[in-house]
């Protein structure tokens, strides 16, 4: 236990070591962390770290994809759906059978669905590096999203592709079955993930105390995890679905303090997890070397193995990328000639004579709503550099070293699999991980100008403020016991309202504080009322989400100080 002990401290010291310079240095911390690891690895004395594959399978994967689908903007993903799907199923799916079609090839006694199974390992990307790295350099937010999206569905394709191989390796499963349990994994996933988001976000909005929110939240991607698993269906991706499930519910249900605080608690967990994985990733060499030379059998050949599956990986992908940008550019283009036909929609509705007031105010929504996603499409395209940007970010990680570790004991060749897998992680986190900034900055790929980005979110502000004026003015207004606010604090209010568009584009983000209960009754409910416009403007879809996250903690700050 004491060694155990030291070994966490130590680990925790370097990951928060690592990551402050990465920040001075500008490199990505997981690639620093697996350098670290692989370089302590081969110092006499340190300690052998093994990685136990389903401890990182069975929880600290299912919390890092939860953490990650609450923040995911589920309207972007929405957007980005197609591409999203083609890179986290269709790509794993096409890198799993021709990885797998080459090692059957290079070792003919290892069987076919068994290379496979290894095609499938190494088969899906991890997002964390290349989007820590994309956002640090500050890429398109529409390019950061498509990594994240990738990075949240494509574990789930590939373990279920393994799974499928492992079972066909004992030749109990066809063609018509594999495809079979693939739908069935997937159905149910969803169909729990959402149950499970929607229900834990409903006993968190009744919670008073944002410690036990936060308490819960903790463990909502096992309670998504573990039936799925049970039912034999992707866990992963109920785990998925249920964070982007909480992350649409959570800003209409859950307080702001429970906002804050869960925010504050995951980034702490994340930091640890995300970065401790890689770690011990790197930590891992000497000991997979060991195993192989256990068995009798060529490191050198596990290693160029595993140089060969990365060039073939890195070949497929751009193979992949390249016309699925162009089909998003062909989207690109429809959607530059669309605006127009929207305003004439738009304009014909209004002019309706046998339309309800109801069924306007739905048209209304649903073309806004249509002609945002236009908008977008026309002024966000990913462009060539963008696509090539999204070909290089292929890093494996440690999804793909734990996974390997899974694979059937009696399986030929299994210490040098392994091997495999993890030259592949390291190899593209490495090279490709540590060469993407500077391929960012030769493309010349820049994120939202600045300037656009402040008068966007002044805009939005203004929409908030606009609220709050409507709610002082409306005579509906009254405290909870029915009597009338006071004029002096109507009064008051109003001059802080108007000020609102000011402290944020002098970015002091600074709120009013009170200690009479009238003054924070009405507080509480210009800012429900601001609230609800937010929520308004996001649904419209007329806003990026940057402005929409920055609006939302503006509005958390001010709520927090009233709780």
């Amino acid at each position: 236990m004491d060694e155990l002990t030291i070994l966490a401290v130590a680990a925790v010291i370097v990951v928060v070591a690592v990551t402050s310079f990465s920040d001075r240095v500008g490199v990505a911390a997981p690639i620093l962390l697996v350098i670290v690891g692989v370089g302590l690895s081969l110092v006499p004395g340190v300690p052998t770290v093994t990685m136990n594959p389903d401890v990182i399978l069975d929880v600290v994967l299912p919390l890092l994809l939860y953490a990650a689908a609450v923040n995911m903007p589920a309207r972007d993903f929405r957007r980005d759906l197609g591409a999203i799907s083609a890179l986290s199923v269709v790509l794993v799916v096409v890198s799993a059978f021709a990885v797998g079609l080459l090692i059957w090839w290079l070792l003919p006694d290892l069987g076919f669905a068994a290379a496979v199974a290894l095609g499938a390992v190494v088969s899906p990307p991890d997002a964390v590096a290349a989007t820590s790295i994309g956002k640090r350099l500050g890429l398109p937010g529409r390019l950061v999203t498509i990594l994240e999206g990738e990075g949240l569905v494509n574990d789930a394709t590939a373990l279920v592709v393994l799974r499928s191989a492992v079972v066909a390796t004992a030749g109990a499963i066809s063609v018509g079955g594999v495809l079979a349990d693939f739908g069935y994994a997937v159905v149910v996933a969803v169909v729990i993930g959402i149950v499970v988001g929607w229900v834990s976000i409903q006993i968190r909005a009744r919670l008073e105390q944002p410690v036990t929110s936060t308490a819960i939240s903790l463990v909502v991607p096992f309670i998504a995890f573990m039936p799925a698993e049970h039912l034999e269906a992707s866990g992963v991706l109920a785990v998925v679905v249920a964070g982007i499930v909480t992350g649409i519910k959570s800003p209409r249900l859950l307080s702001s303090q429970a906002r804050v605080s869960e925010r504050t608690n995951w980034r702490t967990v994340l930091l640890l997890l995300e970065h401790g994985v890689f770690l011990v990733l790197g930590l891992q060499i000497a000991l997979l070397v060991d195993e192989v030379q256990e068995a009798h059998l060529s490191v050198g050949g596990a290693l160029a193995l595993g140089l060969l599956v990365t060039v073939v990986l890195f070949v497929i992908r751009f193979a992949f990328v390249a016309p699925m940008i162009t089909v998003m550019a062909r989207q690109q283009e429809r959607a530059q000639g669309k605006s127009q036909w929207y305003d004439s929609a738009r304009e014909r509705l209004e002019n309706h004579p046998d339309a309800s007031q109801q069924r306007i105010t739905r048209l209304r929504h649903m073309i806004t709503r249509r002609q945002a996603d236009a908008s977008f499409f026309s002024h966000e395209g990913i462009g060539k550099r963008g696509g090539f940007v999204i070909a290089w970010s292929g890093m494996r990680g440690v999804v793909t070293v734990a996974a390997a570790q899974t694979l059937p004991e009696d399986l030929p060749y299994r210490p040098q699999l392994i091997l495999i897998a993890f030259t592949v992680a390291v190899v593209t986190l490495v090279v490709q991980g540590g060469t993407l900034p500077l391929l960012i900055r030769i493309l010349g790929i820049r994120g939202t100008d600045e300037e656009e980005m402040q008068r966007e979110l002044t805009r939005l502000i203004n929409t908030l403020a606009e609220a709050s004026e409507d709610l002082l003015e409306s005579p509906a207004l009254h405290r909870n016991d029915g009597e009338p606010f006071s004029e002096k604090i109507l009064e008051m209010a109003r001059k802080r309202t108007r000020k609102l568009p000011e402290s944020v584009s002098t970015e002091t983000l600074q709120v009013w504080t009170t200690a009479r209960q009238e003054q924070q009754e009405l507080q509480r409910k210009l800012l429900e009322a601001q609230q609800d416009a937010l929520l308004d403007a996001q649904a419209s879809g007329v806003y990026r989400s940057q402005s929409i996250e920055s609006a939302q903690q503006f509005l958390d700050r001010r709520n927090m100080l009233i709780d």
